[in-house]
């Protein structure tokens, strides 16, 4: 029973979090704003500053797993001059669907720190740059683009980050010039292709949603498993609750009365057997599924006969015993004492025979369960031959599948594994 008990809590607590899915938020919202830079197409003697302050973005994020997700974002704002050069106004925005990819997780960002991140990010989308001044003032070019970039995350708490990010992009079809003072369709129909590229760079924060712990940026798959510390301690806190101190079979953590004398038939929680309720404990009761006064031992002061039809009513209503643990023969202790009762009762009587019937619960192929029915039957009749009994006054027969019992209850499988009586 203990190894039974010990290796289903162990099974259990191994498989901890073994079948949690989804167990980290998916959705985020990411705000920022920041710099931007055009590079080119520019118009010779037109200059951009280095860092122009002016753009922002939006964006909606989702992620598969703790490595990979997409966002769909939204971004916009100005470019001007450099200070001493000749001056200009364009306006912009941009939309774009892109890839993620958790670069932190990849490379184990968490061995070194828990709150330090790093996403990458690349996609398409269209977008449209607008001069306001310059030749091509208010004349709105609309291009598709590809951007590319590195988001540093700094974890706030499990609901904020933190981000950095610096982005690239490169529009595809542009054909005026940051500045609107200048266009390729004014000397050659075509566009400015893979040359028409500007940076953005900007600080922000992601807002995670969702009713879990904690976000995909941050989830580390290894958290849900116990280190191997952790098991030793659960499998050492599990063996202590399974220790048995009386020795009768029933572990302290489920046994009523964990101090029974050595030797005492108990019921499954431990506590001590008055199978006739004359008050004497079986244990110490000479006649056990008999009543009498414990003047005379617990037996009653009568004939035989009186004795063996009490001993008959016993078997008849269920009271004599021998059970066993799943797809085992071998008696659990606590309740192998009813063979002693029976072998007392056969010499205190010896014209009394018994057939000893072996039955086994549902689980498992019929002929298998024939087979264990039988052996449970023999354990017990080796069990009355050891006590003195003659072979000759024991049968003993299997009965296979008990189906007079509760199939969906585990209690009552439990109680067809076992060897009753019969007294003949």
């Amino acid at each position: 029973m203990k190894k039974l008990l010990l290796s289903s809590l162990m099974a259990g607590a191994l498989a901890v979090g073994a079948n949690a899915q989804d167990d980290f938020n998916k959705w985020s919202i990411d705000v920022n704003g920041g710099f931007n830079k055009a590079m080119a197409p520019l118009t010779p003697g037109y200059y951009s500053p280095t860092l122009n302050l002016g753009h922002a973005d939006f964006g909606v994020r989702y992620m598969f797993n703790e490595k990979f997700g997409a966002k769909l974002d939204y971004g916009f704002g100005k470019f001007q001059e450099a200070e001493g050069h000749p001056s200009f106004e364009t306006n912009y925005y941009r939309v774009n669907l892109q890839g993620v990819a958790n670069l932190g997780a990849m490379m184990n960002f968490e061995t070194f720190s828990r709150s330090l991140g790093l996403l990458g990010h690349f996609g398409a989308g269209f977008g449209q740059i607008t001069p306001k001044q310059n030749t091509w003032a208010d004349e709105e070019d609309q291009v598709y683009n590809f951007i590319a970039g590195l988001t540093g995350q700094v974890k706030l708490s499990e609901r904020v980050a933190l981000n950095g990010d610096i982005s690239t992009i490169i529009a595809g079809r542009q054909t005026i010039a940051f500045d609107g003072a200048s266009s390729i369709n004014a000397i050659d129909p075509g566009f400015y292709g893979t040359n028409a590229v500007s940076w953005t760079g900007t600080l922000g924060l992601s807002f995670y949603l969702g009713g879990n712990d904690t976000h995909a940026d941050w989830y580390v798959r290894e958290d849900k498993y116990a280190t191997k510390d952790e098991l030793e301690s659960q499998i050492g806190e599990i063996k202590d609750m399974l220790k048995d101190s009386d020795g009768d079979g029933v572990p302290d953590y489920l046994d009523k009365e964990p101090n029974t004398p050595q030797g005492a038939r108990v019921d499954s929680h431990g506590a001590t057997l008055d199978s006739d309720g004359d008050g004497i404990p079986d244990h110490t009761d000479e006649c056990a599924f008999v009543p009498g006064p414990a003047s005379n031992n617990g037996c009653p002061v009568e004939d035989s006969s009186d004795e063996v039809d009490y001993f008959k009513k016993a078997i008849n209503e269920g009271y004599v015993n021998v059970y066993y643990a799943f797809d085992s023969a071998k008696p659990l202790g606590y309740s192998s004492s009813a063979a002693n009762y029976v072998a007392n009762f056969m010499k205190r009587n010896p014209g009394v025979n018994v057939e000893i019937k072996g039955y086994a619960d549902e689980i498992g192929p019929e002929d298998y369960n024939m087979k264990l029915s039988e052996r449970r039957a023999k354990a017990v009749h080796d069990l009355l031959i050891e006590a003195g009994i003659d072979a000759s006054r024991i049968s003993y027969k299997g009965y296979g599948e008990d189906t007079s019992v509760d199939k969906s209850s585990a209690d009552a499988r439990q109680l067809a594994r076992r060897a009753s009586f019969e007294v003949q």
